[in-house]
C-alpha cells in the first residue's frame, strides 16, 4: 500500500465508548479512516465480507463469541484484509490464539495512541506488528502437524490437545473444565509449550507492537 493511500478500518467493540474514542484519535491522521463499526464476531464477518476493509481492529472478546473465530472466517473470505487484535488480555493464551487465527497484529489497550497508529500503518503495509521469529516458530509448529522445527522438544498429547482449544479462543477456565484439569494446571503446560517452542512469553506479548519485522 502507498503511503499516500487511505487506510480503510473496520472497528470491532461491543463497547460503544471504545469505539467512539477509538474513532475520534485515529480519525486525528489523515491516512486513516473509519470505514466501519461492529459489536459483535457475527456481524464483524458481515461487515468485513460486505465492505472489505484494509484492516480490521478487533476486541478478542465479544458477546457473541470471540475475535479467534472472526478472525478465521474473516481471512478464509477476504485474505486481502488484515487483522489487528486490540485487546486488554496479554496473556499466553491470547498471543498463541491470535497466532493460530492468522492475525497479523496484536496490540494492549494501554498502549498510546501513535504506537497504535504506527501499527495499523504498518499492517497495512503488509508488516506485522507480531514478534517475528515468535509467529513462524508456532507457524512452523502448526504447519507439521505438531512435529517441531529442529532443535525444539516434541509436545505431549495433553499439550497439543490445550493448545487446540487455545486455537479455538478458549480461556484457561474453559479448556480446564473440558480436561478436567484445574486452571493452574493448564497455565503450567501453557508455560511448557512455550518454552518448548522457545519463545519467551509474557513480556513478549506486551512488547510485540514495539518491535520492527525482521525480513
Amino acid at each position: 500500500m502507498s503511503v499516500a493511500q487511505s487506510i480503510r478500518l473496520l472497528l470491532v467493540d461491543d463497547h460503544e465508548v471504545v469505539r467512539v474514542g477509538l474513532k475520534k484519535v485515529l480519525e486525528t491522521d489523515p491516512q486513516i479512516v473509519v470505514a466501519g463499526e461492529a459489536t459483535t464476531a457475527d456481524e464483524a464477518v458481515a461487515r468485513a465480507q460486505a465492505d472489505r476493509p484494509d484492516v480490521v481492529l478487533m476486541d478478542i472478546r465479544l458477546p457473541d463469541g470471540d475475535g479467534i473465530q472472526a478472525c478465521r472466517e474473516i481471512l478464509a473470505t477476504c485474505p486481502d484484509v488484515r487483522v489487528i487484535f486490540l485487546t486488554s488480555f496479554a496473556d499466553d493464551e491470547t498471543m498463541l490464539a491470535a497466532v493460530l487465527a492468522g492475525a497479523h497484529g496484536f496490540c494492549v489497550k494501554r498502549m498510546d495512541v501513535e504506537s497504535l497508529v504506527q501499527s495499523i500503518k504498518r499492517v497495512a503495509a503488509g508488516e506485522s506488528v507480531l514478534d517475528p521469529v515468535a509467529t513462524q516458530r508456532m507457524l512452523d509448529w502448526v504447519r507439521s502437524g505438531g512435529v517441531p522445527p529442529a532443535g525444539q522438544q516434541t509436545l505431549s498429547p495433553q499439550e497439543q490437545r490445550i493448545v487446540a482449544l487455545v486455537a479455538e479462543g478458549k480461556t484457561n477456565k474453559e479448556i480446564a473444565q473440558e480436561l478436567g484439569l484445574s486452571p493452574n494446571t493448564v497455565k503450567n503446560y501453557l508455560s511448557n509449550v512455550f518454552q518448548k517452542l522457545q519463545i519467551s512469553r509474557r513480556s513478549q506479548a506486551v512488547a510485540l507492537f514495539h518491535k520492527s519485522p525482521r525480513r
